[in-house]
């Protein structure tokens, strides 16, 4: 990934409604929630989601899909992979649970939280 794209991806999520529009579609998994759906759970004006789902669509976060007269949101998993994964690369050096979830370093061998 280059810079511009996770660039383009931070200051898409760098917005109160956007990273909650972000979340809610990341707990619906693939299938995804219509606008309307969208507006309904944050309780926010059509127009208003409208823009902030264009901002999403640009970044490559969000993918719309035409279902008759609605539109379907659904996140695009493989570009959030791809940018979690140009975040961390880096970052590991020998200390992989740098990189990883909190909740799989405290199963690692060794660590606080170890059965």
């Amino acid at each position: 990934m280059e810079i511009k794209s996770a660039l383009r991806i931070l200051a898409a999520l760098a917005q109160e409604t956007r990273l909650s529009v972000f979340r809610l579609l990341v707990r619906e998994g693939g299938k995804g929630l219509f606008a309307g759906e969208i507006a309904e759970a944050l309780s926010v004006p059509a127009p208003t989601l409208s823009f902030h789902l264009k901002e999403l669509s640009q970044a490559g976060l969000v993918e719309a899909q035409r279902e008759g007269r609605s539109i379907r949101y659904a996140l695009r998993g493989d570009r959030m992979r791809e940018f979690l994964g140009f975040l961390s690369e880096d970052c590991c050096q020998g200390h992989p649970e740098l990189c990883l979830p909190l909740s799989e370093v405290q199963c690692m061998p060794g660590k606080k939280g170890d059965r």
